[in-house]
């Protein structure tokens, strides 16, 4: 305990230094506002983000992509509530009663319980985060090349078989991120793979182009494309953001329960901020004493999801810091930040680069307490962001998103590249495939191929090596299980309605 207290005291240090102090409170501030605006997240903003933070030194941009990543979790409650739009995934539960609060006239109560939700979720988050990251790390130390593999294959099939609603879409996904994340010259035999010839692959494509043209790009086409024409009225703000003592004494449960509902399910490939919010929902409609206000405008329909967005948001840095794996689309760009500088994050990390690791998870406080000061204050210039034409949002993005792909070779072909993956993304968004999946494949399918390298070089090409180590085989197990399980339900569901039972 007394060289995690020393560890923590360094991250602190590192996190209080001037820089740091701006850009995470740039990070916060850019987090809000992109969570604010309907339409754009903090994948896109990270994403557009990425070129220019290689001037940056890494640990001052990581500790602004965090600060970015959890904004937009505080500020995507402010859109679902006054604009029944919401801004990020996870703040779709809280549109259902928030709005409803908001039409009311208890907008400012919504918004309040949100905010301060969000605050002591992110607090309790982050002391988990602390204490749970440390002891992850040392056991990940002990897992060889072939539990890494399989630890990675259990992320592939979880974010594609489990993400969405068709496994095979999300499998066709994930197929599409590994062709593109193992394109280039094969480092054993020299041989050019998935290069179509052309020279200008020969050094594999480049991640930031790729994530350029999903996320900021083809979001862009799509939004423009069905909901650039959509009006929607914003609810005034009314009073005071505050709460009564009675909304205190509604809200606080949900508070705690959605945190340790959200954290673990964050910390679990394909479970999202989607999932626990809508499981805190559930359990809160069932335990509330005020049944008959939900669907009208219960705050504990917003107090709990909230609650778990932020939660859910600060475990899925567990899984990225201790082994390296992302949970979500956002995290999987911040592992792509990573390797912008050469470092990779695992186990070893905690080792090598422990400022770097602790500073960061020290900023996660700092910024926790920035985020409530710019979400209850200064809300009422929040929501003058929502009367922006969303033209001029799309304009802009699509002008930085091309500024960005230029700026890494100053090539034509990767403006083309651009253009050409802005085009798949749109039509992935318009025909309902998981862009998760792709962004996994493509930044983690190298990491998997070398690792399954080491353990058949370890183990002399014996391919059993994947299931003759007890804890790579019970990984490949349940990945096995994800994939063979619903098949079963789903055909015996199918047997029972074709032969139902006489009574």
């Amino acid at each position: 305990m007394e060289g995690l207290t020393a560890l923590f005291t360094s991250g602190f240090a590192v996190a209080l230094t001037p820089i740091n102090l701006l850009w995470a409170l740039i990070g916060c501030t850019l987090g809000t506002a992109v969570g604010v605006l309907p339409g754009i997240g903090p994948a896109v903003t990270v994403a557009l983000l990425l070129p220019v933070a290689q001037s940056i030194d890494p640990t001052s941009s990581l500790i602004m992509f965090a600060g970015i990543y959890s904004g937009a979790m505080f500020g995507g409650s402010t859109t679902s509530i006054l604009l029944n739009t919401p801004g990020e995934s996870g703040s779709i539960i809280s549109a259902l009663e928030g709005n409803k609060m908001a039409k009311a006239g208890r907008a400012g109560q919504a918004l309040a319980t949100a905010a301060i939700g969000s605050f002591i979720a992110g607090t309790i988050a982050n002391l988990l985060l602390t204490l749970v990251a440390p002891f992850v790390a040392d056991l990940a130390i002990k897992l060889g090349p072939a539990d890494n593999f399989a630890l990675m294959i259990f992320t592939f099939v979880a974010v594609s078989a489990v993400l969405g609603a068709s496994p095979l879409r999300g499998i066709t996904s994930l197929t599409i991120g590994l062709c593109v994340g193992l394109t280039g010259i094969e480092e054993q035999s020299g041989q050019p793979r998935f290069t179509l010839g052309l020279l200008q692959l020969a050094d594999g494509v480049d991640v930031t182009v790729v994530i350029l043209g999903l996320f900021a790009v083809g979001e862009t086409f799509y939004m423009a494309a069905y909901e650039g024409g959509l009006v929607s009225q914003v609810e005034r703000l009314g009073s005071a953001v505050r709460m009564t003592v009675e909304d205190w004494k509604r809200s606080w449960k949900p508070w705690i329960r959605g945190t340790f509902l959200g954290f673990p399910l964050g910390t679990i490939p394909a479970g999202g901020t989607e999932l626990p919010t809508f499981l805190s929902y559930t359990i809160e409609r069932k335990l509330t004493r005020h049944p008959e206000e939900f669907g009208k405008g219960a705050i504990e329909g917003v107090a709990g999801p909230e609650a778990a967005n932020n939660a859910a948001a600060t475990g899925t840095l567990v899984p990225l810091l201790t082994l390296g794996l992302p949970t979500s689309a956002t995290a999987a760009i911040i592992l792509a930040a990573f390797q912008q500088y050469n470092i990779q994050p695992g186990p070893l990390l905690f080792d090598t680069d422990p400022a770097l690791v602790w500073g960061l998870i020290a900023s996660l406080y700092i910024g926790n307490v920035m985020l409530l000061v710019l979400n209850l204050p200064m809300i009422r210039i929040w929501v003058k962001m929502l009367h922006i034409p969303r033209p001029y949002l799309y304009a802009g993005i699509l002008i930085f998103a091309t500024m960005g792909a230029y700026s890494i070779r100053q090539s034509w072909f990767d403006l083309m590249l651009l253009a050409m993956v802005g085009v798949l993304g749109f039509l992935m968004r318009r025909y309902s495939f998981p862009v998760v999946p792709l962004v996994v494949g493509l930044i983690v399918g190298p990491i998997a191929e070398k690792q399954f390298r080491r353990a058949l070089s370890i183990s002399q090409g014996d391919l059993t090596v994947f299931i003759t180590h007890p804890i790579s085989a019970t990984i490949l197990a349940v990945a096995a299980a994800l994939i063979v399980l619903p098949l079963i339900v789903k055909r015996l569901r199918k047997v029972h309605d074709d032969n139902p039972l006489e009574h």
